[in-house]
């Protein structure tokens, strides 16, 4: 076990657990707006009623990914400062970007969103939301186009500045745009919608299992659940296919390595489980003939470059790489099956109400879609090994060369015992939300006097300020 080895470990484990978060806070800003909008539009106390629920549940789950987040800030620092500096020129933009166009926007309507529920008319407080949830969503884009630079860096150049070697932007166009960018973040914002509704359907499904607030969590369903279905199906045939035919064309070896493909073939299978031998460097499990061929260059007899092509200190660690995408992949053909199964029965004869194994199942969905969204990332991250930035600095360049292995060692400990705190409390808290439930139903256009315009709040203010009714 090297230095090099905890401080992955560590920025692993960290990142890691602040991503649980994120994806959950945009999928339920998604179905808060849609929430919103339906208040907006049938004045049915309902809406206002789940978007009063839901919005306590955001803020404990937005809070927790600011929280677990500004920790991969100082980690930059702390277990990665040669990286750090070999970056900072690129990276500084574009997270420079993330603060004044994302950050800004959050902060400005946060509070107006989290607690201006009771003060605020529907369009108001639905206008607000609707910038909290943008600024999120602005948020994961320039992460991503962060990421992405690293996956597939373009637009930059690299220069000896007298203490060694760093990268300077060339064009801000090219490093924001890299050719993985788009497919990367269509893929990752629609898990994001999915881990959401997911949650949205968990607690839904729950609440029908304890026949309690039955008409509430089937109008979550209703909303959440169709959502989800087609958008199980798109990350499938369209956003995943579309990704994988980018790391063909960008990153062949990450591909081989998710694939488990040592030698170059035609008609290369596709594995749906299976497991690798890196001694022999051979994969055996249950296969697609052809279709990898197929879907990475539309041509079943096309041939698909194994590892064997690259030089072997340049390979991904195959056995975990496979097994991560495999789980992914997996995973998103079950929520097809879940997602298309629980139509059918909604649909046919409203059976979905009484069938408390599906139930169950749906339950159970937000740890699928998380676990998912998990593997995913942790596919690109080590399929990238062991490059940092690929094909220009290595991850064994790349790390604090003053920080010692026990001091990484010990910072590890604290975070598992810190998170491991954080996560009960997390867990805790969410809990009791949902065993509250939703507050009760607001008298019918009791929300119609409350100010729905800036002009209606300030004016509202100056009412108040000078003693009048």
């Amino acid at each position: 076990m090297t230095t090099e080895m905890l401080h992955r470990i560590q920025f692993g484990l960290t990142i890691s657990f602040h991503f649980i978060f994120p994806p959950m806070s945009l999928g339920v800003g998604l179905v808060l707006i849609i929430f919103g909008v339906k208040s907006v539009r049938t004045k049915d106390p309902k809406w206002r009623q789940l978007s009063m629920f839901w919005v306590k549940i955001y803020g404990l789950i937005f809070a927790m990914g600011i929280a677990t987040g500004i920790v991969q800030e100082f980690e930059f620092g702390t277990n990665w400062a040669d990286y750090s500096r070999f970056v900072g020129n690129i990276f500084g933009s574009l997270l420079a970007a993330e603060g004044i166009f994302a950050f800004m926007l959050e902060g400005g309507f946060l509070g107006l969103m989290l607690f201006g529920g009771s003060k605020l008319g529907n369009k108001m407080w639905l206008f607000a939301t609707t910038m909290v949830v943008a600024g999120a969503t602005l948020s994961a884009t320039w992460i991503v186009m962060a990421n992405s630079w690293m996956q597939t860096p373009q637009g930059y150049e690299i220069k000896d500045v007298g203490y060694g070697d760093q990268a300077f932007m060339t064009s801000f166009r090219e490093v924001v745009f890299t050719p993985s960018f788009g497919p990367r973040i269509l893929h990752l914002i629609a898990a994001c919608w999915m881990v959401g509704t997911s949650l949205v359907i968990s607690v839904a499904a729950y609440y029908l299992l304890k026949k309690r607030h039955v008409e509430l969590a089937k109008t979550m369903i209703r909303v959440a659940l169709p959502i989800f279905t087609v958008l199980a199906v798109l990350q499938v045939v369209l956003f995943g296919a579309n990704q994988a035919i980018e790391v063909t064309n960008q990153q062949p070896e990450k591909l081989a390595a998710m694939e488990g493909l040592y030698k170059s073939t035609t008609c290369a299978p596709m594995y749906i489980i299976g497991w690798t031998d890196p001694d022999n460097e051979t994969t055996t499990g249950i296969s697609i003939p052809c279709l990898l061929s197929f879907l990475s260059y539309q041509d079943p007899q096309a041939e698909v470059t194994g590892l064997e092509a690259f030089p072997k200190d340049e390979w991904a660690n195959a056995s975990v790489v496979f097994q991560v995408y495999h789980l992914m992949i997996d995973l998103g053909m079950l929520f097809i099956a879940i997602g298309g199964l629980a139509c059918i029965l909604w649909i046919w004869k409203r059976k979905l109400w009484d069938q408390r194994w599906m139930l169950w199942v749906l339950v159970s969905s937000i740890v699928m879609t998380e676990l998912a969204t998990l593997s995913g990332w942790w596919t690109a991250e080590f399929g990238r090994q062991p490059w940092v930035v690929w094909q220009v600095l290595k991850t064994a360049g790349a790390e604090s060369p003053n920080v010692t292995f026990s001091q990484v060692a010990f910072s590890i400990g604290m975070f598992v015992v810190l998170y491991a705190i954080v996560f009960t409390m997390f867990i805790s808290l969410l809990n009791r939300m949902i065993k509250q439930g939703p507050p009760p139903p607001e008298e019918e256009g009791a929300s119609e006097s409350l100010p729905d315009s800036f002009g209606e709040i300030f004016r509202h203010r100056s009412r108040v300020s000078s003693g009048g009714d």
